[in-house]
């Protein structure tokens, strides 16, 4: 498991996310639905870790409105190799600024992050499935379609590292 600085999403795009959670699993593709006892939340993930220290991340944030309130436009679906189904926000320049300024923060801190989630290389995107078999992909990708466009605004972010029993909300 890896810890992460998620950014959860409002109460309508949360709910349609969990709802094509639903309709990926009578597909039969297991989706987020499925891990974490069903305690799982949509969120994009701005900083990815093996793991973090919650004290010093927090330190390293002092002052920063994690929980920006960002308007989210998911436009596409894609996939990342190893079978990873994902919904993508269009990457504003608003957004791109606040990952910039949260990693950068992080990393003045002496945080060590996970280099997919560096800045120039991070792809912000809402995982759907992270078990996807090949014969099913085409059809997961179509019911990830009839959602879209989704539309969201951020309104909450905690840290989290689900093996080690860690969620802790940011400002």
């Amino acid at each position: 498991m890896v810890a992460a600085l998620e950014l959860y999403l409002d109460t309508d795009a949360t709910r349609r996310i969990r709802v094509l959670w639903e309709a990926l699993e009578s597909e039969g593709v297991q989706s987020m639905r499925s891990l974490l006892e069903q305690r799982h939340r949509p969120h994009v993930s701005l900083a990815v870790a093996p793991r973090f220290d919650p004290e010093r991340v927090a330190a390293a944030l002092a002052g920063t409105v994690v929980a920006a309130p960002l308007r989210l436009s998911f436009q596409h679906a894609g996939q990342f190799v190893g079978r990873v189904l994902w919904l993508g926000p269009t990457p504003t320049a608003e957004l791109l600024d606040h990952h910039r300024r949260v990693h950068d923060q992080l990393t003045a801190a002496g945080i060590t992050l996970v280099e997919h989630y560096r800045p120039g290389r991070w792809v912000p995107h809402c995982t759907l499935s992270m078990r996807v078999p090949n014969v099913l992909m085409a059809a997961a990708v179509r019911r990830c379609l009839e959602v879209l466009p989704l539309e969201a605004t951020v309104v909450g972010a905690a840290l989290t590292d689900h093996a080690r029993g860690i969620s802790r909300p940011l400002p």
